[in-house]
């Protein structure tokens, strides 16, 4: 049976199947390595439709499976989404008709919802983003110490070896017998370890700097790395690329065996791994800073986003945006009651 939202617009009930629905998507999506935010809804003031319990998935394209929330409250929810999976991090947002900070709750990101209903809601957004890619160049037992602690870690492992037939190798997650990443590295969070020992030093450490690679470690000397920047510079190879290469590779902790020198770089990458941005692919354009990307619903003050909005009317030469169809028939009712509150294009 369908369910009016706080905007009067039919949805579909929610209940077991929706839930089981929600999970599966998720399921699909982990499996395909795709990006996603799942939002639950963990408090609610009425009168908001979305209960405690509600969920809903948003993937990196913005998109929005299950139920959140009426037409007032999904832009919100979608918009802090994207930032989740911008910086990885869980979040709690909480939609207040007031918009005010929660006391001494610093973990609550507090964004007004100015629908005519009212309520409120609190949601917990939880990013769940593709493994860490670890590609790690070349055959010496430091290289296959990274391939074994690398998978134990949970981490997508990539060996590359050039020449090396790639079905005599089975610890990586994937073999490849060339240097070609660049397929691989693209739209993924991917650290590059350069273990060859000297034999390939400067093409693999350019190889995954031009391919995009976050970080770059190269286990060598630093004499030996003066020597392969020195190579890579004379190449072309610009200064902000060339900054992103770690050498020696690993924490100073007085590693001697394989095994030890691969968990002081693990450890490394841990230690970097919070400041390397998760490359999300399918992520909306940024609008530039001279083309809003934004406007205001005159009738409710819900905050719309302009691309992809359902609801429009022009009025005056402007063009004026809502959040929903019942805002729309309200403002053609009587447009010169509303035209100072709202943000016309």
């Amino acid at each position: 049976m369908a369910i009016d939202d706080e905007a009067g617009r039919p949805r579909a009930a929610s209940g077991p199947v929706l839930s089981q629905d929600i999970f599966e998507r998720a399921a699909a999506l982990k499996q395909a390595g795709q990006p996603f935010v799942l939002a639950t809804v963990i408090w609610s003031q009425r009168p908001t439709s979305a209960k405690p319990g509600a969920k809903g998935i948003i993937t990196a394209d913005g998109a929005l499976f299950g139920w959140v929330g009426g037409s007032c409250a999904q832009p919100a929810v979608i918009r802090e989404a994207l930032k989740t999976l911008a910086d990885g991090r869980s979040r709690i947002l909480r939609l207040d008709p007031e918009g005010q900070s929660v006391g001494d709750r610093r973990d609550v990101v507090v964004v007004p919802m100015t629908c005519h209903s009212g309520g409120a809601l609190e949601l917990f957004l939880e990013p769940f983003l593709p493994p860490l890619q670890l590609v790690v160049f070349g055959e010496s037992p430091v290289a296959q110490a990274l391939i074994r602690l690398g998978r134990a870690m949970g981490y997508r492992v990539v060996a590359v070896r050039p020449g090396v037939d790639a079905e005599l190798v089975d610890e990586a997650d994937l073999t490849l017998s060339t240097l070609d990443i660049d397929d691989l590295v693209r739209g993924r969070q991917t650290v590059a370890v350069v273990a060859t020992m000297g034999m390939y030093d400067e093409e693999a450490v350019e190889r995954a700097l031009r391919a995009g690679a976050g970080f770059v470690a190269l286990v060598a000397s630093r004499r030996r790395f003066d020597a392969v920047r020195a190579a890579l510079v004379a190449s072309g190879l610009s200064p902000d690329l060339l900054a992103r290469v770690k050498a020696p590779a690993g924490l100073d902790i007085g590693a001697t065996a394989p095994e030890e020198i691969a968990v002081s770089i693990l450890a490394e990458i841990i230690a970097h791994k919070s400041a390397l941005q998760p490359l999300i692919p399918g992520a909306p354009p940024v609008a530039e800073p001279d083309e809003p990307s934004t406007a205001v619903d005159p009738v409710c003050g819900m905050t719309v986003e302009i691309a992809g909005a359902r609801h429009t009317a022009e009025y005056q030469g402007r063009r004026y945006y809502f959040c929903c169809p019942a805002c729309r028939r309200h403002f053609l009712a009587n447009p010169a009651e509303y035209v100072h509150t709202g943000s016309g294009v």
